[in-house]
């Protein structure tokens, strides 16, 4: 029998950026709040310090900040015809661990969602037609607008310190900034990052090739900065540790140089770290949570009562962790019928390397340094000749010159060997990557569920991804990778090499940590697992947040959206929730 301890007023799974906003904006409440993360406590100091911090091998190569697979991982297929297998490697996508989780390795690449992404099959049907859906393809409206939620995007950027330029102020398109952006209540908290050469030579290559190059939001901040909590933040170095890191300079927003200073100094907030949750508890009803059990480092089981519960882990660990508790009906593909686990989606990422004659520079670098055109993300761009729904956005990121992996080489360099060596040192000061960042709709076999054979270190099942890339994306890619090419041209290198996407998705390289869907959200509980405000539809208090919301899958990195949503869910918890505990939405 697990231990039963002393109730709280709020519990929160897991402990990285949601649970550190909700943390915070409850404990300022008045409420007494408890944290359960499963892994270690972490910060700046000692555990981000230099020199050891700037290790490429320890953590872009040996992933230490990341989930161990030998102790919880997923299984995959790509269609309901292939068995699933374990995932036994981090490839594709690599979940944080620890304090702070997946906040604290992010590049700082901060990007709110258009307002067309939130409307999207509304949007679609509006200006295309319903037929111009793909069969299959479930995509939906969030229940939210750009236009609710702008004051939280807000927010967070300001939390943040986040660096940049607007292109629409209040509806007023500026010189500088994206001119598709949706439009903003006030500028940036800093101004944007230092150019790096590359960046330029990507600014004008774009001009000439007519589209509209902008500085990429940056949550790494470009000068010293206190936030609305009274945090100080240091300017950035432009070290080239950040993606995959943490950050010893405080420069790299993460809830450990923004929040926790003030979070974990209040006397109604306690955190335990090495804390494994297995289920949420249901009263007889099955319409109320009641808490949690959890796991510690002794292996000791417990049962931590709530009054009301926050999912805040990583976007697939939350829906994990509602097929384990049976909370909600489970997506069958074959019937349609069920929302937990349906609209997995995921990114479709494509690139061209450039190998130039100027000497770029590559150790000057910050996760989020980059130029981008938003030009054919999202609906920027009439999609009725091309037959696809979706964009990308083209960028050029100078993320640092690490050289056990942050190389490109020419097509037909030999893999070893004097050939290679001499190539390496020909290209290495003279290359450049172009990123294409593109987003993926959902379907009706993408999904999510409990894998019948595997099971991870406490005897649970583990979680089965069946999801495969479709046609409708591969057209989005090849289209928005053309343009791509068309800025590589335009730099007038020695040469390039053009990555385009090819064949089904595989787990194992890496692409992306975006994954999204599970636990969607909505205005109607027959598609979504969670309403507007993210509770959960038939257990008013449970809340549900993260990117395992999102309905389908934007051009762009989820944080910043992730964030926004986080702030409007607290708002709602503080303002109506608290006031008459309760369905916040009529079902």
């Amino acid at each position: 029998m697990p231990t039963k301890l002393p109730p709280v007023d709020v519990l929160l799974v897991g402990f990285g950026w949601t649970a550190a906003i909700l943390g915070e904006e409850l404990a300022q409440a008045g409420l007494e709040v408890l944290a359960l993360e499963r892994g270690q406590f972490r910060d700046t100091v000692p555990d981000f310090a230099m020199p050891q911090i700037q290790d490429e091998l320890r953590y872009a190569v040996r992933h230490e900040m990341f989930q161990e697979p030998a102790r919880q991982t997923i299984t995959f297929r790509n269609n309901h015809a292939q068995t699933a297998l374990p995932m036994r490697r981090l490839g594709s996508f690599n979940p944080g661990t620890g304090v702070g989780g997946a906040g604290v390795h992010w590049n700082g690449q901060h990007w709110r969602f258009l307002p067309n992404d939130f409307r999207q099959r509304s949007h679609v049907e509006e200006r295309y037609g319903a037929d111009f859906i793909p069969e299959g393809m479930t995509i939906q409206d969030w229940g939210v607008t750009y236009e609710e939620l702008e004051p939280h995007f807000d927010r967070f950027e300001y939390l943040c310190g986040t660096s940049g330029v607007a292109g629409n102020l209040n509806g007023e398109i500026t010189a500088q900034g994206n001119p598709f952006e949706g439009p903003r209540s006030r500028d940036y908290p800093n101004p944007p990052l230092e150019r790096s050469l590359g960046t330029l030579l990507f600014d004008k290559a774009a001009r000439e090739a007519g589209f509209h190059p902008f500085p990429a939001p940056a949550s790494n901040t470009s000068r010293p900065y206190r936030n609305p909590l009274g945090v100080q933040m240091g300017k950035c170095t432009y070290c080239g540790y950040c993606e995959w890191f943490g950050c010893a300079n405080y420069s790299k927003s993460t809830p450990q140089t923004t929040i926790l200073p003030v979070l974990l100094n209040r006397s109604n907030f306690s955190l335990r770290t090495n804390c494994n949750v297995t289920r949420i508890k249901l009263d007889r009803s099955g319409k109320r949570a009641t808490g949690a059990i959890y796991v510690d480092s002794s292996g000791e089981e417990h049962e931590q009562p709530a009054d009301l519960v926050i999912l805040s882990a990583y976007a697939t660990h939350n829906v994990h962790l509602l097929l384990l508790s049976g909370i909600g009906e489970v997506y069958d593909p074959k019937t349609r019928s069920g929302t937990l686990g349906r609209n997995y989606a995921y990114q479709m990422v494509s690139g061209v390397d450039v190998f130039v004659e100027e000497n770029l520079n590559p150790f000057m670098g910050a996760g989020a340094l980059g130029q981008a055109i938003d030009d054919f993300n999202g609906d920027n761009f009439d999609h009725g000749p091309h037959g696809f729904i979706g964009g990308a956005y083209v960028a050029l990121w100078t993320t640092g010159g690490r050289p056990i992996l942050q190389h490109q080489l020419p097509q037909g360099t030999p893999e070893w060997g004097s050939a290679w060596k001499q190539a390496m040192a020909e290209n290495y000061l003279r290359s450049a990557s172009l990123s294409v960042h593109g987003s993926v709709m959902s379907y009706n076999d993408a999904h999510l569920d409990l894998d019948p054979t595997y099971r991870d270190a406490y005897g649970d099942p583990l979680m089965r991804l069946t999801f495969d890339f479709h046609d409708n994306e591969r057209r989005m890619s090849r289209f928005v990778t053309a343009r791509a090419e068309e800025i590589a041209r335009a730099m007038r290198p020695r040469s390039y090499t053009v990555n385009q996407r090819q064949g089904p998705y595989s787990i194992v390289p890496y692409q992306t940590t975006h994954n999204t869907g599970g636990a969607v959200m909505g205005d109607d509980p027959s598609t979504s697992v969670v309403n507007r405000y993210l509770q959960h539809w038939d257990v008013p208090n449970l809340f549900v947040m993260g990117a395992c919301v999102f309905p389908q899958n934007a051009g762009y990195n989820p944080t910043g959206t992730v964030g926004a949503l986080t702030y409007w869910a607290a708002e709602a918890i503080k303002t109506r929730y608290l006031k008459n505990p309760g369905p916040l939405v009529d079902a």
